[in-house]
Order: structure tokens, then sequence, then C-alpha cells
């Protein structure tokens, strides 16, 4: 009896804590005219999501690239209709950027301060006068040098600014009743290639296309397709990797991987994690 009310009162603690940093944001945004940076996920569904009930004007921005699977493109439009918000979608030359192309360990830093500058840009141009992103407290683990480009910029990540985690957000997601709320999270395709290696237009190409037909074919909703060279290593979520064992799907699997140029194909037997790419970069 003691044990479970003790549990009970744990619970309510950590839902009014949850509480508190979510009202948070409601504060930041009251009375400002917000521009979200918007991907479709869940974190920046749930920002906007906030936004709308508690700012005094609300817009969605999509920055359409090379590097942003198309798949993804056209789920951001849907749930921005979903949302009922206003989206702008601005097309942006990521490849033309030196930066970016040659793949350095701080490659996130030079992609991120190039979409800073075209999202406060764009808040001027609509009248905005803050602009968030949807970096959450879990995302600052590891290697991010992308935060600190960022943070120079002065666009402001609330969820990490209040210690909200991913759990918390997707917790947030389905009690608001969004579609999004048990979403995979998505990181755009530059993220595919070990560092050092050359991002060109031609391999992001034929990286997206395995991973469309692979959620096409297997019904697999995570999915990374590693670029190693004449080798494509492919991970899938690690309670989805049993949708590819069998012998005909893996087949299949050669087959799409085949035709889109790679001479050698692989599965990752551990299946995805997040920065599987950082992983060389560990002692």
């Amino acid at each position: 009896m003691l044990k479970s009310l003790r549990l009970n009162l744990s619970m309510t603690e950590q839902m009014n804590s949850t509480n508190s940093k979510f009202s948070k944001i409601e504060r930041l945004f009251r009375g400002k005219k917000v521009l979200v940076a918007f991907s479709g996920g869940v974190d920046s569904t749930v920002l906007a999501h906030i936004a709308k009930q508690s700012a005094a004007e609300s817009k969605l921005l999509t920055i359409d690239s090379i590097t942003f699977p198309r798949t993804e493109l056209q789920a951001a439009k849907d749930v921005a209709k979903e949302l009922d918000i206003e989206l702008e979608i601005i097309q942006v030359d990521e490849l033309s950027n030196k930066d970016l192309v040659n793949n350095p360990v701080d490659r996130c830093y030079h992609c991120k301060k190039e979409l800073a500058s075209v999202w406060l840009k764009t808040a001027k141009k609509l009248g905005m006068n803050l602009v968030v992103e949807g970096t959450n407290a879990s995302d600052m683990e590891g290697h991010r040098p992308g935060a600190k480009a960022l943070e120079e910029a002065g666009v402001i990540s609330p969820f990490r600014d209040a210690g909200i985690t991913k759990d918390e957000i997707r917790v947030y997601a389905r009690e608001a009743g969004l579609s999004v709320a048990n979403r995979p999270s998505m990181a755009c395709l530059s993220s595919r290639f070990p560092y050092g290696t050359e991002i060109t237009e031609d391999r992001v190409r034929r990286i997206d296309r395995i991973e469309k037909e692979v959620k096409d074919l297997f019904g697999v909703e995570c999915v990374r397709a590693r670029f190693h060279g004449d080798l494509v290593r492919i991970e899938v979520g690690r309670e989805e990797r049993e949708k590819l064992f069998d012998e005909s799907k893996l087949d299949e699997l050669y087959r799409i991987s085949r035709e889109a140029g790679f001479l050698y194909v692989t599965l990752d037997v551990f299946g995805y994690r997040t920065g599987a790419m950082n992983e060389a970069l560990e002692p």
C-alpha cells in the first residue's frame, strides 16, 4: 500500500514537472509571431501545435533540398494540413555549399548555419519575430555541432532550453491526438555518408531511392541506407529486423541496391541507432 502510494506520488510529481516545462514554452510564445522550422516530425509538429495554441500568430517553414527525403516533404505538407497552419516551402541548393559537400566532421554546423540564415530572412519577410526549431534535450547527447550554429544565429530551441526529452514530446503528441506521435526520427540524407566522403546529388538520390523502396516494399518505418563507396549498409529499426529475415526479401533488397548502383549490399545485424556515423569518432 505504502509502495503504491509512493509510486503514485512519484508519477504525479513527474507529470507536474513535465507540464511545467511545456508551460515555459507557452509563456515564451505568448504575444509573439512564431515561425517554426518544420520537418513534419514529432518534435517540430508538437512545437507547431503549442505555437498555434499560445502564440499571437504562427507559421511553418520547410526547407526543400536534395538532402530532405521526398517522402518526408510530402509528410510535412500533410501534417501542416492536419495542424491547419500556413506552410511556407523554400528551396535551397545545399550542395552549392562546399563546406557541406566536402562533409567534414562539423558538417552539421555549416548546414545549420545556412538553414538558420534562411529561416531568419524568411521570418523578417513574413513579419514574424521569433524563430524556433525542435531540438530537444535528448538530442544533446553525443556529437551535435549544429546546435552551436543555431545558438550563434539566435534561433531558439525551446525543448532543449526547457529540458524536455523526446519521450516527453511523444507523450504530449499522443495526448494531443497528433498523428506523428510514434513516428520514427528522421535525419537529413547527408547523415548517411561517412565524414570525409564527398556528398553529391547522384549519391544522395541513390540513397533516397533505396530507403523509399525498402519502406514501400517491406512495410519498414525506420530505415537508413549508409553509403560506403561500392557498398551500401542498410539499417532498419531493431524491432523491424525480422521483416527482412526471409530469403525472397533479402533477394529483393539486393536487387533494389544493385539497381541503385551499388556492387555490394549488407544488412546491419544490429539495426538502426542514432548517430551511427559518429561511432567512428569515438576513441
